[in-house]
């Protein structure tokens, strides 16, 4: 059972105790991501959401996978008159490949601007 774990430059190295992506055996684990550094920061919480899926897509991507390969994710969001905005964008960027789900409300992210927060895991 070998652990893999990888980052990756272009989404900005981690400057806590985390990983990017970890592999193990036929499934892609994810940190959670936002729009931190994105040009999605200060915008609402549909623009955070793709966002968060483009990085997830790029991720996929590492490893010759597609937003198409997600088994579950978790998603945080902070505000409840989010929520139809954030399924929104889920929904167009899923299409019909819907993954399991659960979305967790929260008080807040590690800054303020933020609204969504996502993390996945993919079938490899």
């Amino acid at each position: 059972m070998t652990i893999l774990r990888d980052n990756f430059e272009k989404l900005g190295l981690p400057v806590g105790p985390y990983t990017h992506a970890v592999r193990h055996e036929s499934t892609l684990h994810t940190s959670g991501f936002t729009a931190f550094g994105t040009d999605a920061q200060n915008q609402e919480a549909g623009a955070q959401t793709a966002a968060v899926l483009d990085q997830l897509a790029f991720i996929a991507g590492q490893y010759q996978k597609s937003l198409r390969d997600l088994i579950k994710v978790t998603v945080f969001a902070t505000d409840p008159a989010d929520i139809p905005g954030i399924r929104d964008v889920l929904s167009e960027r899923y299409g019909d490949d819907v993954p399991a789900s659960s979305l967790v409300m929260v008080s807040g992210l590690f800054a303020p601007e933020l609204k969504v927060e996502i993390e996945a895991q993919f079938g490899l």
